[in-house]
């Protein structure tokens, strides 16, 4: 019996059981491989692919494994990727497997099969969970889209009209939208990083190195161009691991980002980024490496010249590390995933690579620079404040998604506050850390102190007015809803909202206003932008409060569905995904009905499904407004 999976898998499965005796059952699991395909065996290899794996959910009570799994004679080769001979399978595949019943009235058995299959090109990592019946002798897939799954997958269909609107979305392409930010933030990040003790005693040595190993000022700063261009180059690098993650489902860096175990997880490991520019500890990868690109860049030409840069980018990791931890997670969580992360990591090698190759034109200003000192210490301390903030960031993601209740925006800003008044404290030599020296504060260190000054009262003064204050912040703290002092209304500015589409198609039917469908996330920051700094605007907020029926769709509510309605929902690439949560029933309905993933993400249309004009993604308030008014043919 198949598996029932989508057409284009490059690997189908069906199984067929033999019922040996009363207490003896005999399965096979057969693979059919697409052509240029391999499958792994069952043999796990040190730094090589994710071997097949059988996992069967059982009670210890009920059944035991007996033996090994056998398995047809694969093929062995050498690998160049993974650069080991690796027994493959193509074309077909067969795996067997005995259980002993220990109690025969079982009905069925659970797994799942794990497995990664690569061609020429690329590898593709699968979950296939299946039941077997011992009654009929049947194995089916939990994952079969049933003909109850497409009911329910029918009833998040709209008939949508004007469907010509769809083929284009309406996206900011100023100097703010999101992937020039992140290039911006990465580049700023790489400057700071600049600023640290492993690093800014590099540039004089290693420029000067260049242009006194080069045979003439022209190669010199050609080999510090190069040295430069690695540097991009390697950090790049970095972030393409994560678009091979977006390609294989374009919702999985949203569902990282909104993951609860993986957002408290970050706000261990940024207190432990935070402790360790305090200078408690020091982060280093192992020496081994280290100590093999640098004997690697003894090699002559661009190839010694692209293992400095490694050098440099392993070396430099105590400083570096959490930066780049903070620009990882902080793309993850935005709205643009691993692109947003590529422009981050390209912006942050950019800033790291400039001075190098400025200093190679103009070596006369290396005098200029200033000299190595314990003003580094006072940058990295700074940082480590820093880290501690962003920390709180990942926490309120988890608190918001589960709804605990724990770090309302009351509470938020005020840990903000307190951090802030250490940080200035510290800068007027108040407070010391491992490292610190006793020595007469300089002008810099006072000008800092101060601006840190006027954030405790920014902060404090946010946190005490009733007004939405914190605009230069918004989308850090939590919403302005999330507060101590709520009512029942958890609506963005307090508006009418509806968070169940066909409640608030109801409303629209009855009132005769158009819909604002707003697909939204309660850890989006970009969100929580728009709301905060264009939907607050008058002008705005009149339509939104007056003229339209807001119906608010969180992607990243992890509010568990009711057991009736929870169902298996085809994707229109093919993917099959279990629905078992309000969110992703909500990521489901905006991917069948809109064929996009993204958030924010707004739709006007009327209660017929009549679209009135272009979707819109983040963007400006005038081309908002513009966009609100068109819509509803405002004047």
């Amino acid at each position: 019996m198949g598996f029932a999976q989508e057409d284009g898998e490059p690997v189908v499965w069906t199984a067929t059981l033999n019922r040996v005796s009363e207490s003896l059952v005999e399965i096979q699991f057969d693979a059919v491989i697409k052509d240029k395909w391999h499958l792994y065996t069952l043999k796990e290899f040190k730094d090589g692919p994710l071997p097949t794996e059988f996992v069967f959910f059982k009670d210890s009570l009920a059944f035991s494994i007996e033996n090994s799994m056998t398995t047809s004679e694969p093929s062995v080769e050498y690998d160049q990727i993974f650069e080991i001979d690796l027994p493959y399978f193509k074309e077909k595949a067969s795996f067997t497997q005995r259980f002993v019943l220990l109690d025969i009235s079982l009905e069925q058995i659970s797994g799942e099969i794990n497995y990664q299959a690569c061609d020429d090109r690329l590898c593709i990592f699968r979950t296939e969970p299946f039941t077997l019946s011992l009654n009929d002798k049947k194995i089916t897939s939990s994952l079969r889209v049933t003909e109850k799954d497409l009911v329910q997958s029918a009833a998040l269909t709209l008939d949508l009209k004007n469907k010509k609107y769809l083929e284009n979305t309406l996206i900011d392409d100023s100097d703010l939208s999101p992937y020039s930010g992140l290039f911006l933030l990465g580049f700023l990040a790489g400057l700071i990083a600049l600023l640290t003790p492993c690093v800014f005693p590099m540039i004089p040595l290693t420029v000067s190195f260049f242009l006194k190993q080069a045979t003439s000022m022209r190669k010199g700063a050609f080999n510090a161009f190069l040295y430069g261009f690695f540097i991009v180059f390697i950090y790049i690098l970095l972030s393409l691991p994560f678009h091979f993650l977006d390609s294989i489902n374009p919702e999985i860096l949203n569902s990282i980002a909104t993951n609860v175990p993986l957002n408290v997880f970050f706000f261990g490991i940024f207190i432990f980024f935070a402790f360790s520019f305090f200078g408690y500890y020091e982060l280093t990868l192992p020496s081994s490496w280290g100590n093999s690109t640098d004997s690697s860049s003894s090699l002559n030409g661009g190839i010694g010249i692209f293992f400095m840069a490694l050098t440099l980018a392993i070396v430099s990791f105590s400083c570096t590390g959490p930066i780049l931890g903070s620009l990882l997670a902080g793309s993850l969580t935005s709205d643009g995933g691993a692109m947003q992360l590529t422009f981050g990591m390209t912006g942050f090698g950019f800033a790291l690579a400039l001075p190098f190759a400025l200093f190679a034109l103009f070596p006369n200003a290396l005098n200029a620079i200033p000299k190595s000192g314990g003003w580094m210490t006072t940058v990295k301390v700074v940082l480590g404040f820093l880290e501690l903030a962003l920390a709180l960031k990942f926490l309120s993601n988890a608190d918001l998604v589960s709804h605990w209740g724990i770090l309302k925006r009351e509470i938020f800003i005020g840990i903000w506050v307190l951090l802030s008044v250490a940080l200035t404290l510290y800068l007027f030599g108040l407070i010391r850390f491992p490292h610190d020296q006793k020595r007469k504060l300089s002008k810099t260190r006072i000008g800092v102190g101060v601006l840190s000054l006027l954030l405790t009262a920014y902060l404090s003064f946010g946190l005490f007015s009733k007004t939405n204050t914190l605009k230069l912040l918004s989308g850090f703290p939590p919403p302005e809803f999330y507060s101590i002092n709520s009512t029942d209304n958890d609506c963005p500015l307090g508006l009418d909202c509806y968070k169940d589409f066909e409640t608030g198609l109801e409303v629209a039917k009855e009132t005769g206003k158009p819909i604002l469908i707003d697909f939204t996330g309660w850890a989006c920051v970009n969100c929580r932008k728009m709301e905060e700094n264009i939907w607050s605007r008058d002008e705005v907020f009149q339509i939104l409060n007056k003229d339209i029926v807001l119906i608010s769709l969180y992607i990243d509510d992890r509010k568990p569905l009711e057991e009736s309605e929870v169902f298996n929902f085809k994707f229109p690439n093919g993917r099959v995904q279990q629905i078992n949560t309000v969110g992703e029933q909500w990521a489901a309905f905006q991917s069948l009905n809109f064929n996009t993933a993204s958030q924010p993400y707004y739709v006007l249309m009327e209660a017929d499904g009549t679209l009135l004009n272009t979707p819109i993604q983040y963007t400006d308030a005038k081309t908002y407004y513009e966009w609100l008014k068109l819509g509803i043919k405002k004047d």
